[in-house]
């Protein structure tokens, strides 16, 4: 028998900053955000905000009455709704439209603003994360705040699936309209960004590692009509979305670091000086960039914005596995 189970919260906006909680990393637990909520600004970051309003669905046991989730839907309450077709924009690059890029300083500031966010908030950032793509929203929208000096934030392992199966509360209520907020962007620091003109397959300068499934690496079949030719760049390592992860229930949840220095091992990646990420659109790539760049603490490690998308439609080579 199948229970339909939610709470509905009082619509709300938020006029004044909140009460700064102390973060113990980049990544915090259901437990911790349950005992630290009234102290941070949650941002839900969605590939399709009608989700953010649908009921979620839970089975009861009738003999011991215990409650599984069994579709998710629903969000935490208070979150503030990030869509993410406006985390990545279009720009020209030599001539050609390139898609789903890093916004510029002023398109993230209003952005964040319009979502009531104010300076020197604690920032918890979540998505669905019950599959690596959805995980990713949440890893792309702190890499994009990263970017432009956000400090203050982590990422909620298991995100709204890990939430809602721990028996958390779960509201329906949309967002309603916010206040608009005073967060500041800075100015883009680089230092974890890598462009086509850094790219240099072959060389020892750097790691790279191509963050998408396997068989898109090898050349199987790729993401048209985003990508323009399968395969990968000459002298790349596949760290796939399905090794980044560990299933718990519906949800996604990180690693250690020395269980990723061991999955890393397995897949012959050897962390280095230097590392470049990519997939097909820079999406996926922030999964892989957060593991190595902020869970593992590695060094110079950098996102290519960019990725195959870009690559393919310049017209540079790629080497594949299944001609």
């Amino acid at each position: 028998m199948k229970l339909l189970t939610y709470i509905v919260v009082g619509a709300f906006a938020f006029a004044s900053p909140l009460m700064a909680a102390e973060l113990p990393g980049p990544v915090v637990s259901v437990d911790w955000l349950a005992a630290n909520q009234k102290d941070v600004v949650v941002l839900d970051v969605r590939s399709d905000p009608d989700e953010f309003t649908q009921a979620p669905e839970y089975s009861v046991d009738e003999k011991t009455g215990e409650k599984t989730l069994e579709t998710l839907g629903g969000h935490i309450a208070g979150a503030r709704l990030v869509d993410f077709d406006k985390v990545r924009v279009s720009r020209e690059i030599e001539g050609k439209k390139i898609d789903k890029l890093l916004p510029s300083a002023e398109q993230v500031q209003a952005l964040m603003q319009s979502l009531g966010v104010n300076a020197g908030e604690t920032l918890v950032i979540t998505a669905r994360s019950d599959d690596p793509g959805q995980l990713d929203l949440a890893t792309r929208m702190y890499w994009t705040l990263k970017s432009y000096g956000e400090k203050h934030m982590a990422v909620l392992d298991g995100g709204n699936a890990a939430w809602a199966g721990a028996g958390q509360a779960v509201s329906t209520d949309p967002m309603p309209e916010m206040k608009a907020g005073d967060w500041k962007a800075a100015p883009l620091d680089s230092t974890w960004l890598a462009e086509t003109s850094q790219i240099h397959p072959g060389s020892d300068e750097a790691i790279i590692v191509d963050a998408r499934p396997l068989p898109q690496y090898l050349g199987m079949s790729f993401k048209k009509p985003a990508v323009a030719a399968g395969g990968h760049v000459a002298g790349a390592l596949n760290f796939s979305p399905d090794i980044q992860a560990l299933q718990q229930g519906m949800a996604l949840k990180f690693m250690s670091p020395a269980q990723y220095k061991s999955v890393l091992a397995g897949v012959g990646i050897q962390p280095g000086d230097a590392t470049v990420v990519y997939c097909n659109t820079g999406h996926m790539a922030s999964g892989a960039w957060f593991v190595l760049s902020e869970i593992m603490g590695l060094p110079n490690v950098r996102l290519y914005d960019g990725s195959m998308h870009e690559w393919t439609t310049l017209g540079h080579p790629v080497v594949s596995n299944f001609d």
